[in-house]
């Protein structure tokens, strides 16, 4: 039997959710606030929690921020229940690494849909797995059995070095992400008068070269061998599909990027959750450049949110979720399939 923790400071809320998850057969603890609630995860190790956001003692920000800093806590499934006014705690919370939401009131079918999906999600990433490229291609294949991500590519492209060979140079475009089967590889740059400054050093089961991927631009150092070594790169397209299309995957990819150090896990998650925002505020800006006529003080564009999601790279539910965030923000407008742009500058400083 699956164990819910529910962290709500409103006793009917709490009460009432706690009854329709029992009667679904699901073990429930509770909680009505969430200092409390944090005791309760640790001690209980729960299979999913549901934290309402605004809270006296530990709002759901911190309950979030110190479970993710515990190994004991930090993978399990986290819904936040929220009020229709508090969409900017939202987007904090999703760029701190939650799961999902759900806005009051819900109906019962949404929240057993919601725990439901996000259980048997996590159920696919309980295994650890190996550092090694066989652990990354069982990673991989695991991934396929989500729906967005059954493109991923099959072909490992594995690579022989020497030592002293390059991996990639400063100034170069990135073309993927590298991971150390076997061998040493030193990051540097050299200076001005062309001493040489090592700023890294990754060892066998590391991941190197992803952080220029994810801010989008050339390399700022270079990699090359110190000990002959196997390195098996993961395509460009590949990487941005793991982190981009499904966010369960996301975080265990990140997760597995990080080596599990929590620190860097949340600072990768917030400049995945950013880049988001760049890419879908690029795209309503070449919408617009491209449709939009001189004489158009407002642009409204008829676009289907499955189009958008194909021309951002992303999920469908990723692009609805970010277009929501500029609607709250004033940057547009939504009626139907129509988006009105309302800032055109705020949009192209996004994207810069």
């Amino acid at each position: 039997m699956k164990k819910i923790l529910i962290i709500e400071d409103n006793m009917d809320v709490r009460e009432n959710t706690a009854e329709i998850l029992e009667l679904a057969d699901y073990n429930v603890i509770t909680a009505e606030n969430g200092k409390e609630g944090v005791k309760l995860a640790i001690k209980e190790n729960p299979d999913l929690i549901i934290c309402d956001i605004m809270m006296p003692v530990l709002d759901g920000h911190g309950v979030l921020h110190l479970l993710s800093k515990n190994e004991e806590t930090s993978g399990i499934p986290f819904i936040f229940l929220t009020a229709k006014a508090e969409r900017s705690d939202v987007r904090k919370g999703m760029a701190m690494g939650a799961d999902d939401y759900l806005t009051k009131p819900f109906d019962d079918q949404e929240l057993l849909n919601a725990i439901e999906t996000r259980l048997k999600k996590q159920d696919l990433f309980k295994n650890k797995f190996r550092k090694s490229i066989d652990g990354v291609q069982d990673f991989i294949n695991e991934a396929r059995n989500f729906g967005s991500l059954k493109e991923l590519s099959t072909a490992r492209d594995v690579r022989h070095y020497r030592k002293k060979d390059v991996v990639f140079l400063e100034g170069a475009y990135p073309k993927g992400v590298y991971f150390i089967n076997k061998g040493k590889v030193k990051i540097f740059h050299k200076n001005d008068q062309g001493k040489e400054l090592i700023s890294g050093l990754h060892k066998a089961g590391d991941f190197f070269g992803f952080l220029s991927l994810l801010k989008d631009e050339k390399y700022t150092h270079s990699a090359a061998i110190l000990e002959d070594a196997e390195i098996y790169m993961i395509p460009k397209e590949d990487f941005f599909s793991l982190i981009y299309k499904n966010s369960e995957v996301a975080r265990k990819f990140i997760g597995i990027l990080s080596d599990s150090l929590i620190e860097n896990e949340q600072q990768l998650i917030r400049l995945a959750y950013d880049s988001v925002r760049k890419r879908v505020a690029e795209a309503l800006v070449k919408l617009s450049d491209t449709y939009k006529k001189e004489t158009d003080e407002r642009f409204s564009m008829n676009v289907s949110r499955e189009d958008l999601a194909n021309l951002v790279g992303t999920a469908k539910e990723t692009v609805i979720r970010t277009l929501s965030d500029f609607k709250e923000d004033k940057y547009i407008e939504i009626a139907g399939s129509m988006i009105t742009v309302l800032e055109y500058d705020k949009l192209v400083s996004l994207k810069n």
